[in-house]
């Protein structure tokens, strides 16, 4: 069982910054994503992380902006998004997901929501333009 919970979402102008937060306990799983959902569009991929060796993952659109790592406590991994020069169009919910499967994939795989186990409940991302 997993249990992730995000936090750190909120409204910002074009331009700003956020860093949002998902706090990962019981098992952590090989791999965390983030993954965005505006209304009425499809989950689509964010970023990910691999911890067998910290490979990390973008989706062309966020790439250069955003910035992914965790932090290792005792019994909880915490997974950050550091989301810069915001634009209107990053408005969406914002996901965290654990991937419980073990093995080195390609990078195509993390990009899918279908590889992940678990999900957190998603913290809102307002950008206003």
């Amino acid at each position: 069982q997993v249990q992730l919970v995000e936090s750190g979402g909120g409204s910002v102008q074009a331009g700003g910054s956020l860093r949002l937060s998902c706090a990962a306990s019981g098992r952590t799983g090989y791999a965390m994503g983030w993954f965005r959902q505006a209304p009425g569009k499809e989950r689509e991929f964010v970023a990910a992380m691999r911890w067998s060796d910290g490979s990390t993952y973008y989706a062309d659109s966020v790439k250069g902006r955003f910035t992914i790592s965790r932090d290792n406590a005792k019994n909880t991994v915490t997974v950050y998004l550091q989301m810069g020069s915001l634009k209107p169009e990053d408005t969406a919910a914002y996901y965290c997901a654990a991937d419980l499967s073990p093995g080195r994939y390609s990078g195509g795989y993390y990009m899918r929501p279908s590889s992940y186990d678990y999900w957190g409940q998603g913290t809102q991302v307002t950008v206003s333009s």
